[in-house]
């Protein structure tokens, strides 16, 4: 199972933010969706299974995860590329 993707020992890349809004799943049942989009049932699948994918599409869902839980998605959705869609 994979560490948990936040942690309060390492500062908070912003970037990240940008890239959960705008990046898009590339594979399964939900591509070319944003990663924020992500059902949260899929994206506890993933951590409940095998856990998230190896590298940045990983943690981009982890981070996902963590905002859903939070009830934070609506704090993402202006950070969306809605001129691309």
């Amino acid at each position: 199972m994979n560490e948990q993707f936040l942690s309060a020992n390492e500062p908070f890349d912003k970037t990240l933010l940008l890239k959960v809004a705008r990046h898009k799943m590339p594979f399964g049942k939900y591509a070319g969706r944003e990663i924020i989009r992500l059902p949260e049932e899929y994206l506890l699948w993933f951590a409940n299974n095998d856990g998230f994918p190896n590298g940045e599409l990983g943690q981009l869902m982890a981070l996902a995860l963590e905002i859903q839980i939070a009830g934070l998605e609506k704090i993402i959705w202006p950070l969306i590329d809605t001129k691309h869609q």
